[in-house]
């Protein structure tokens, strides 16, 4: 495992963002892990997050795009942050975009968007907290393209997200990154795995975060849930 990843998971537990116990989640799943990208609130971290984004993108897409799209409403910090560090680490300015929960219909900047206004001929990255069933997309892909005035005239090189749970996305046995890689047809990366972080926490680990009981309950979790 890269380095950078090892640092994200310890960060991830030190901002308190990861953190295990018993949650019930949106699609009513008893986990006994939770991920909150929320949870970042300080300038520190939102800086040192960007840098873990831009590494990841850079690993899985290279610089070949030019905007981060970030779903309202956290992934609006997200493509800030990533932007910022992207610039800073490798010398790309890199635009961001997110859409507006109600369109905005006055000013200079109304419509539909906020911030740089994707149009045809880029190539743009979707960035996101966590998805765990990939519904979010299901909204999010038709907003981009809709901006395009030609068919296919806007690219989505690939979708980057910090956590991939390695969950049944629905009623499918796949997880929702492959699911959402092959009903879309762009790749869709996280910065690290659930295995990555069990790795370094519990196999690599001191056991003190992720115990002998967690992990049993983690296993049972995927027993059930896990993606094939």
């Amino acid at each position: 495992m890269e380095q950078y990843k090892k640092e994200f998971i310890n960060f991830m537990i030190e901002c308190q963002v990861l953190k295990f116990g018993s949650f019930t989640l949106k699609s009513g799943r008893q986990s006994p892990f939770f991920m909150n990208a929320g949870a970042y609130i300080t300038g520190s971290q939102l800086f040192t997050l960007g840098k873990y984004y831009a590494q990841a993108i850079h690993d899985n897409f290279g610089d070949d795009f030019d905007v981060l799209f970030g779903p309202a409403y956290k992934g609006i910090p997200l493509a800030v942050a990533t932007s910022i560090a992207y610039s800073q680490l490798y010398g790309k300015e890199v635009k961001y975009c997110s859409d507006r929960k109600e369109e905005k219909d006055h000013g200079a900047d109304k419509g539909a968007l906020l911030g740089y206004k994707i149009k045809d001929g880029d190539r743009v990255v979707i960035i996101e907290d966590v998805t765990t069933s990939g519904k979010s997309i299901e909204e999010t892909y038709p907003k981009i393209k809709a901006q395009e005035t030609t068919e296919g005239g806007i690219k989505i090189v690939g979708e980057i997200v910090s956590l991939n749970r390695m969950e049944k996305a629905g009623d499918s046995d796949e997880s929702a990154l492959d699911t959402i890689t092959k009903k879309y047809g762009f790749p869709a990366k996280a910065i690290v795995t659930m295995q990555d972080v069990i790795e370094e926490l519990y196999t690599n680990g001191d056991k003190s975060i992720i115990t002998d009981q967690i992990k049993a309950e983690i296993d049972k979790y995927y027993a059930e849930y896990g993606a094939k």
